[in-house]
């Protein structure tokens, strides 16, 4: 609710995104827990999403891809539209899939009725053409909720190589940018990088990924059925949870793993899927790599059963400098279960804040070596271990999800009035 001239309103907010549970990747884990929140303040809240699929590509157990099927998620009025549907790789299939999705929500989003703020998602931006589309044709105002910088994300890691592709992509994100009334960027660097860039810097507010500290919080002991099936008693545990893609140059953590084969009590944990995850298989089974355990993608109601399993998360990524400009999710979710974290990405926003919250060690991207020693040093000093999971226990409560989904709420509110 909010008040003017003495009259409180209740907002109807429509909300569109690609993700939402229950798949469990970051974007939609964020708009579940945001639009919740708004929901449980009073406001009417509808997300346009399609049926499950990420990151494989086969719909969840439940649920057809229908032109329309509706449902309500804790109080968010779901409408899943149809699309086209492809496992998260291939440039070409994955547009198609944007594409179509950008289609049927704006085609959808049109029976939608008294809408006050369309607010669209990236990572990718024909989410938010469609919203941008809707917000003119309802006369409401345009929020553009800014994740990734999109198109120089894919050319980072090599995705998409034809500069005039690249070109016409940035053209096209620049006047988004534009048109929008409000900008929400997950950190402060993608803020810089808009002002930079000549957006204006009065309509971008930073409202950082956090975490559901109700669902994720410290555990006494390892999940004992899981500690058993996959033979973990008495190891030293560091996991990689999350999307296994192009990005995340995870075969340099399997060098890692090759050269910590020696320590019998270091185990590696992959969990998760992803466009990598099958050749990432491939090479752990033709390097009979014994110390790394592949667990196949979990429902995300099971991550804090995972995470229990840890005694260190790793947060991993592809050494190119637009990744400096990142927090990767999975730090909050990790502090929140009191883990100490590896992160071996470039220098940036997200390594700062490891520091200075004293929740982890930073070493360099892709050094494979370097994160070799350090696991192995954590594996035996107890003591900087206990330091580091004090820290992060600490630390996860300046992220509340509660928190960050109402400071986003309130610059809704703002541009509504």
């Amino acid at each position: 609710m909010f008040h003017l001239n003495g009259i409180v309103f209740n907002m109807h907010i429509l909300f569109l995104t690609d993700n939402f549970p229950p798949e469990g990747n970051a974007p939609a884990s964020r708009t579940f827990d945001h639009t919740k929140e708004w929901v449980d303040i009073g406001h009417k809240v509808t997300v346009i999403t399609c049926a499950p699929n990420f990151p494989e590509g086969k719909l969840f157990k439940g649920y057809k891809n229908r032109w329309v099927s509706k449902e309500v998620v804790e109080g968010i009025n779901v409408w899943r539209v149809k699309t086209y549907i492809t496992a998260n790789t291939g440039f070409i299939k994955r547009s198609i899939d944007f594409i179509s999705f950008m289609f049927s929500s704006f085609f959808f989003g049109m029976f939608i009725k008294r809408v006050d703020v369309v607010v669209g998602t990236s990572p990718q931006f024909f989410t938010v053409i469609s919203a941008w589309a809707l917000a003119k044709i309802k006369r409401s105002p345009f929020v553009f909720e800014l994740r990734d910088i999109w198109p120089a994300s894919i050319e980072a890691v090599g995705a998409v190589k034809s500069n005039w592709v690249i070109k016409v992509f940035e053209n096209i994100e620049l006047f988004l940018y534009k048109q929008a009334e409000l900008i929400i960027s997950v950190t402060h660097s993608f803020k810089n990088e808009l002002i930079q860039r000549g957006i204006d810097h009065r309509k971008i507010k930073v409202v950082l990924n956090g975490v559901d500290l109700e669902k994720y919080k410290p555990v006494k002991e390892k999940d004992r059925e899981l500690v058993k099936n996959y033979g973990l008693n008495n190891k030293f545990v560091v996991g990689y949870v999350g999307t296994h893609g192009m990005a995340h140059a995870l075969e340099s953590v399997l060098d890692a793993a090759e050269l910590s084969k020696d320590n019998n009590k270091v185990k590696f944990l992959f969990v998760g899927g992803g466009a990598d995850r099958h050749r990432l298989e491939v090479l752990v089974e033709k390097r009979k790599l014994t110390n790394v355990i592949m667990m196949p993608l979990q429902p995300k109601d099971k991550m804090p059963s995972i995470l229990s399993l840890l005694d260190i998360s790793l947060v991993h990524l592809k050494n190119t400098p637009l990744f400096k400009t990142v927090i990767p999710s999975k730090i909050f979710e990790s502090m929140a279960m009191g883990l100490p974290i590896i992160i071996s990405i470039p220098e940036g926003e997200a390594t700062k804040m490891i520091e200075n919250l004293g929740t982890g060690v930073v070493i360099p991207a892709e050094d494979a070596e370097s994160l070799s020693n350090k696991i192995n040093e954590l594996s035996i000093d107890t003591n900087l271990i206990t330091t580091l999971t004090s820290n992060s226990i600490i630390a996860a409560k300046q992220f509340s999800r509660k928190r960050l989904a109402k400071n986003m709420l309130k610059y809704l509110e703002e541009i509504v009035k």
